[in-house]
């Protein structure tokens, strides 16, 4: 653990680590742009990275960089690494790790097993999904990464099994505000992105094992037969594979525990209530201006801490480019939520999206609200 995240007194070892305290793991945070120091609002489309985390894929790469299977050092600790990968990222999602497949990014991954469970149907099959997220393969949503809004992905695996279907859960949004627990939810495949809850570019499937040993997935001969890894194509971002395992370790750093899935679960309770506080703030102070509208759940339901928005008579490029100015980073267009962007009647200048992450300040808030203000 880093001297930023060591408790010092026993008052201290029964809270969360201090917003002050996890701000100053991660570097980025020192940038400066215009003159202000930079807020970053664009944690719904990526967080920032804390050090311990690119540390650890330094060290992969600088020590122990090989490709599995052979039997030499390096390899054997690169087939240790990733299948100790494998164990905490089943821990983070309440899995096995043989449920655990790693690949470029949630899209690719999610394309594959399409491609796998497609030689199954037949053309009278039918294949139900949501408006409401973004566009990995079609739309499946746990929680909207343009709104905010958490959806009930338990009922919808009931509902799913009650006509003998198979329910798969886009966990991108949902992942870094709320702890994943696919026995619960009961789900047959789930998949998330390490980058959104602040570790590498890479993406995670989780799947029944039952299920990912008995589909076809397209695959080389040499390749293995067996599950996780008859998933995966070709050699792996190891690196990222550390970095994501790394990344769910510093979550669970944040909070005191004996394990890893009680601490990860105490750490992303507090930051939920930190940052209803904040999306609170924001939506109020929005609310108050005339030329703004906003979109999705209000404050104090069931959502992440994340507010899309309008400024009237300004595209959201524009609202961007000019916050941007001031030091305060977040997202504008259709975040690959094309499908509820069209709803909201905003295809043609698309949404502005504000997220709160773990290193989100109130006093940062306040200098979005002030650009906001100003337009």
């Amino acid at each position: 653990m880093s001297a930023a995240l060591k408790q010092t007194t026993e008052p201290a070892r029964a809270m969360m680590t201090s917003t002050e305290e996890i701000r100053r793991c991660f570097p980025a945070l020192a940038r400066t742009h215009n003159g202000y120091p930079v807020a970053y609002f664009d944690g719904p489309g990526g967080t920032q990275v804390p050090r311990i985390v690119v540390e650890a894929m330094n060290d992969y790469l600088y020590h122990h960089n090989a490709n599995t299977h052979w039997a030499y050092p390096t390899s054997e600790e690169t087939d240790a690494i990733i299948d100790s990968a494998r164990s905490v990222l089943a821990g983070f999602l309440n899995a096995n790790p043989t449920e655990i497949v790693f690949g470029a990014n949630m899209t690719t991954l999610t394309f594959h097993l399409a491609r796998a469970l497609g030689r199954r149907y037949e053309r009278d099959d039918e294949i139900l999904v949501t408006e409401l997220d973004h566009h990995a393969n079609v739309a499946p949503g746990a929680a909207s990464n343009a709104l905010g809004t958490i959806n009930d992905a338990r009922r919808a695996a009931e509902m799913a099994h009650s006509l003998d279907a198979k329910i798969f859960v886009d966990a991108v949004h949902y992942a870094p505000h709320e702890l994943v627990d696919v026995r619960d939810w009961n789900c047959d495949f789930l998949a998330c992105s390490a980058y959104k809850f602040y570790g590498p570019h890479i993406g995670i499937l989780y799947g029944r094992h039952d299920l990912l040993g008995s589909l076809d997935f397209p695959k080389l001969i040499p390749a293995p037969d067996s599950a996780p890894e008859n998933a995966e194509t070709g050699t792996q971002n190891h690196e990222g594979i550390v970095g994501a395992a790394a990344a769910v370790d510093f979550l669970a750093s944040l909070a005191p525990g004996p394990k890893r899935r009680e601490r990860l679960h105490a750490a992303l309770r507090q930051l939920h209530e930190r940052g209803d506080a904040l999306i609170t703030q924001l939506w109020n102070g929005l609310q108050e201006m005339r030329h703004v509208h906003l979109y999705g759940p209000p404050p104090g339901t069931t959502r992440t801490p994340t507010i899309a928005f309008t400024v009237n008579g300004v595209p959201s490029v524009e609202v961007a480019k000019k916050l941007a100015e001031r030091g305060v980073f977040l997202s504008h267009g259709d975040f690959y939520a094309m499908t509820v962007v069209e709803r909201l009647g905003q295809a043609r200048h698309g949404l502005v999206r504000a997220g709160c992450a773990c290193y989100t300040t109130s006093e940062e808030v306040d200098r979005l609200l002030a650009g906001v203000r100003e337009l």
